[in-house]
């Protein structure tokens, strides 16, 4: 009878430590050739998941043309001139991807107690045994996709300057033609 209530008060403590922790487990005052054993075990598993899907496309198709300028069949022409054409087109993207936030939690598992309890005044040739086992599982699995397409296409022409058929003709000049791209791309992944 007295072994049974002594299973009963260490099952007792041995609940209430897994609700609060890691309590110590003692084995006191047993009876002769008497058998007592506590046993605890703590398992904690955990699976973090980070999957990461970035992707940008950036397209830019540009045309740039001048009109024609003539002057033709004058007795006194004035100078033809058409005009200047450009295109510009500037990108920058950046992208940051930071899965550390989804860790935060894992600080919580559990570790071997630093009293894991004693044995101690057994009755003589009684067995006694205090068991405590902790297993921590961490799982991390990473997966992080950054995909950016940039496509420029830009053109430009200058028109037709003309002077022809005049008496007196003037200058024929044509407009600067110019096409300029500045792309950035910065891509940042920390797991």
């Amino acid at each position: 009878m007295k072994k049974e209530l002594i299973r009963a008060a260490a099952t007792t403590v041995l609940g209430l430590s897994l609700t609060t922790g890691f309590a110590a487990a003692d084995i006191s005052n047993t009876g002769p050739s008497s058998h007592n054993e506590v046993e605890s075990t703590t398992k904690n598993t955990a699976m973090l998941t980070n999957s990461n899907s970035v992707s940008g496309t950036n397209t830019n198709n540009q045309n740039a043309t001048s009109g024609k300028a003539e002057a033709e069949h004058n007795t006194t022409a004035g100078d033809a001139t058409s005009g200047d054409t450009s295109n510009n087109n500037s990108t920058d993207v950046a992208v940051t991807v930071d899965n550390t936030g989804a860790s935060s939690g894992l600080g919580n598992m559990a570790a071997a107690p630093v009293d894991p309890g004693s044995i101690n005044t057994t009755g003589p040739n009684s067995s006694n045994e205090i068991t405590t086992k902790v297993e921590n599982k961490l799982t991390v699995s990473n997966n992080n996709s950054v995909n950016f397409n940039n496509s420029n296409t830009q053109t430009a022409s200058s028109g037709n300057a003309e002077v022809s058929g005049n008496t007196t003709g003037g200058s024929a000049t044509t407009g600067g033609a110019s096409n300029t791209n500045s792309s950035s791309f910065t891509f940042n992944v920390s797991n």
